[in-house]
């Protein structure tokens, strides 16, 4: 079939979009959890409710404000007020909306992926109630990608400053998100399972929107409502010596670290002040756990795999399960392989035409001084139009996107590419270079009118990237 630059840029765009409402979390929930007579199913388990006294609703991530609000209508009102529904979720400020018996709080500001002083409040409030519980409650959890910035609880003598000290290190020194996670788990109360100790409920259910490739439950919005977290003092430390932290981190960081590192090597019980007192209970006093993913990056490849198959094209589908690298690298491999599929001998009907992928690559920022505006996924793309630049990219469109919407500190989900936009940045005179070494595609992207922005999508699962060829 013979398709226009148009068609293919359009049906990138189609492709993608597809993708992202699959994972829309009102639907994934609505399919996780629903009410017949007096039985609330959780996936496939049924609970009754005639046992369940009260139903609380905690929890954090860019995916929280649709998640709350499924919940409250899959009770319905009379539900809701038989069981005492009470919540409160942690959500970036352009995700709040208002709901009937949820409390959506503004745990950060637009377009700042990063803790801030209100979400440690909202944070004591989300342990709170958790610990208010009794053994008849039912406390759901609502846990979804960005929770670990959106839900900071530093243990005593750990400030937030410090907490944000050692996650602008490692994430400009490219950490992955599993490293990253390794050392915030061990300076909070809530994540590493945190949450999961506080809770006095007879019951924590969580239900789970995966960011992390893999869908390691310990990783996703650093484990929150995972009891036996597997990270370690000595972990946590290892990775800051990976990436030569050791004199840069706040020495109150290393000093925390380092007490808790003996304490676990001598196998001695804790007895530090900042120790959370509710991870000294018994383990008696302990929440039952289930923990139920709902939606993952591996849902929006398949489905965007639909999309593009009722579109006539032949997709050929993957879903990264494992840290993919930098982003240019990620780029530069993407546009190689759209020119393979697009210069393929032949007419076989059955060779792909279509590539969707799926994953999250990482980005080795420049120095402060002199960083641009980008994301990740702007500098995929750009990395991949540097690369098809020579070509031309003549009967090529791919475009590379973050699910939730935003992509960095942006107000983009991320880019596209075709061969008309290749034309105008050469109309101006945009040479691609500087603006990837200094992480600064925004710029490059958007007087071009490349940028894909769509406002908060009300999800997360990672990147899904899309590349059509006309043959």
């Amino acid at each position: 079939m013979t398709r226009s630059a148009a068609e293919l840029r359009r049906d990138a765009l189609r492709i993608w979009h597809a993708g992202v409402e699959a994972v829309r979390s009102e639907r994934l929930v609505r399919s996780a959890l629903r009410v017949e007579g007096n039985t609330l199913w959780l996936g496939e388990e049924p609970l009754a409710l005639d046992r369940i006294g009260r139903i609380a609703v905690v929890g954090g991530g860019k995916a929280g404000a649709g998640m709350a609000a499924a919940v409250e209508q899959v009770l319905g009102s009379r539900l809701m007020e038989q069981k005492r529904l009470a919540g409160w979720v942690n959500v970036p400020a352009d995700c709040i909306r208002p709901l009937e018996r949820i409390h959506l709080h503004a745990a950060r500001p637009a377009g700042v992926n990063e803790p801030r002083p209100e979400g440690e409040r909202g944070s004591r409030e989300i342990l709170r109630i958790a610990e208010s519980l009794g053994p008849d409650a039912l406390c759901l959890g609502l846990i979804s990608g960005g929770g670990s910035a959106l839900m900071p609880a530093p243990v005593g003598g750990i400030t937030l400053a410090d907490k944000l000290a050692v996650t602008r290190l490692l994430s400009a020194a490219g950490a992955t998100i599993n490293e990253l996670n390794t050392v915030r788990k061990q300076l909070s109360r809530l994540k590493g399972g945190g949450l999961a100790r506080a809770c006095r409920a007879g019951r924590l259910a969580a239900l789970i929107i995966s960011d992390v490739l893999g869908d390691p439950l310990d990783v996703i919005a650093s484990g929150a409502t995972v009891p036996d977290d597997p990270s370690t003092p000595a972990g946590a430390l290892a990775v800051l010596d990976r990436f030569g932290a050791r004199g840069v981190v706040p020495p109150a960081v290393l000093q925390y670290l380092e007490s808790r590192r003996h304490e676990a090597e001598g196998n001695r019980p804790c007895k530090s002040p900042t120790r959370p007192a509710s991870q000294e209970l018994p383990g008696a006093l302990f929440a039952r756990v289930t923990n139920l993913i709902i939606g993952n990056n591996a849902t929006a490849v398949d489905a965007a795999g639909r999309e593009a198959e009722r579109l006539g094209y032949t997709p050929a589908m993957t879903a990264a399960t494992h840290s993919e690298g930098l982003a240019d690298d990620v780029g530069r491999h993407f546009a190689d392989t759209a020119m393979a599929m697009r210069d393929r001998p032949g007419n076989s009907t059955a060779a792909p035409d279509c590539l969707i992928t799926g994953g999250e690559p990482v980005v080795r920022l420049a120095d402060e001084s002199e960083r641009g505006l980008g994301g990740r996924n702007q500098q995929l793309v750009l990395a991949a139009l540097r690369r098809l630049a020579p070509d031309g990219a003549h009967g090529i469109a791919l475009l590379s996107g973050g699910t939730d919407g935003e992509d960095g500190p942006t107000d983009a989900a991320g880019a596209l590419l075709d061969a008309e936009v290749l034309r105008a940045a050469a109309q101006r005179n945009l040479d691609p270079a500087p603006y990837l070494a200094r992480n600064d595609a925004y710029h490059f992207f958007e007087p071009l009118g490349a940028l894909i922005q769509t406002g908060p999508t009300h999800t997360n699962v990672c990147d899904v990237r899309v590349a059509v060829v006309a043959r």
